[in-house]
């Protein structure tokens, strides 16, 4: 049980299926992917829930037209809700096929999940239900503790099996990635049209989407990877720590088209939710992803071999410190549609 939207959702794992409508899943799974991240926290998705299958779709009106033109960061945010609703309908027992990208004649749907069997209760995908739940982005230094080898290595391979890699950044490449992280970010600094939206997804209190003040940092942190100027300081403390012991990674794949950033988005929400589940924070660094020329320069530290969809850090929290809250979510019945099943209501 979690609470959700300023509802109590309970998640009825353990309840036979043939009790309850297959709809209901359907439509709990697409309010438990409410929980998915999100660029800026746009919350770029919509749910459709018919008798027998659930559409996702992107919606164009929170795609961050300036900062994502191509819309890689939309389908990206748009697959860590895709993976989210997998995982809960495993936990209810539900395993569907996913059309990725079904109609050439219609983008803007990015999935159809369907033909759902019935081969029983997922233990592991009902406890990644629970970090859905806790799961946040905390852009606060990470401690100096180190992150356990083991714990990489499954981090690493719950995005291996969604369909992208995640390559470890040894010492020269991290210096790499902060030399290349300031450039993007003073790039972004100088365009107005990003300042701008920017400044309105950090402005958006109340209204369920965008970064409140209380996830931002007061004042840029002392690291070597150099995070994301917001343009306004937070209320979040950042602490005296460093990045000494964080882990830099790059999100990447063989292609750098909608389905592979799709499958990007998959590949994150699988290992962001194994990092919570085993003590690691995780958080995700777009900026320099954003700018073409230094995310060339991210393929140049992939020897060319791949595309880079994003990077991450990986580190352990500093636990004397309360992190931030969770960023605030937007109403069910705005993201889900129910009305081709009639009332049901997850």
């Amino acid at each position: 049980m979690g609470t959700k939207h300023g509802k109590v959702v309970t998640m009825s794992h353990g309840t036979p299926a043939t009790d309850r409508p297959l709809t209901t899943a359907l439509a709990e799974a697409a309010a438990t992917a409410g929980y998915a991240p999100s660029v800026h926290n746009t919350q770029p998705w919509r749910w459709r829930v018919l008798p027998d299958s659930l559409e996702l779709r992107m919606v164009r009106d929170r795609q961050l037209a300036a900062t994502d033109p191509e819309g890689r960061l939309l389908a990206l945010s748009c697959g860590a809700a895709l993976h989210h609703a997998r995982v809960a309908l495993a936990a209810e027992g539900w395993v569907p096929v996913v059309e990725r990208l079904p109609d050439a004649g219609d983008p803007e749907l990015l999935a159809r999940l369907t033909s759902l069997r019935h081969p029983g209760a997922d233990p592991q995908a009902m406890h990644l239900v629970q970090c859905m739940q806790v799961r946040h982005t905390d852009r606060r230094p990470v401690s100096d503790e180190q992150i356990p080898t083991a714990a990489i290595g499954e981090i690493t391979r719950a995005a291996t099996g969604e369909g992208a890699r995640l390559h470890i950044l040894d010492s020269d490449q991290v210096m790499e990635l902060a030399a290349a992280a300031g450039h993007a970010g003073s790039v972004e600094a100088e365009d107005p049209q990003l300042r701008e939206e920017l400044a309105y997804w950090t402005s958006r209190t109340g209204t369920g989407t965008g970064l409140p003040p209380e996830v931002l940092p007061e004042q840029a942190p002392q690291t070597t990877v150099p995070g994301r100027d917001f343009g306004r300081a937070g209320t979040l403390p950042i602490g005296p720590g460093h990045d000494r012991a964080a882990v830099y990674a790059l999100l990447y794949g063989d292609e750098d088209e909608p389905d592979s950033w799709l499958r990007a988005g998959e590949a994150l929400s699988a290992a962001w939710l194994t990092a919570t589940r085993l003590g690691v924070s995780l958080v995700p660094l777009s900026g320099v992803v954003e700018v073409e020329g230094t995310r060339q320069t991210l393929r140049g530290v992939l020897s060319g071999m791949g595309f880079p969809y994003l990077v991450v850090r990986l580190g352990i929290a500093d636990p004397a410190h309360a992190g931030p809250p969770h960023t605030p979510r937007l109403p069910t019945e705005q993201v889900v549609d129910t009305s081709a099943v009639g009332d049901v209501r997850p």
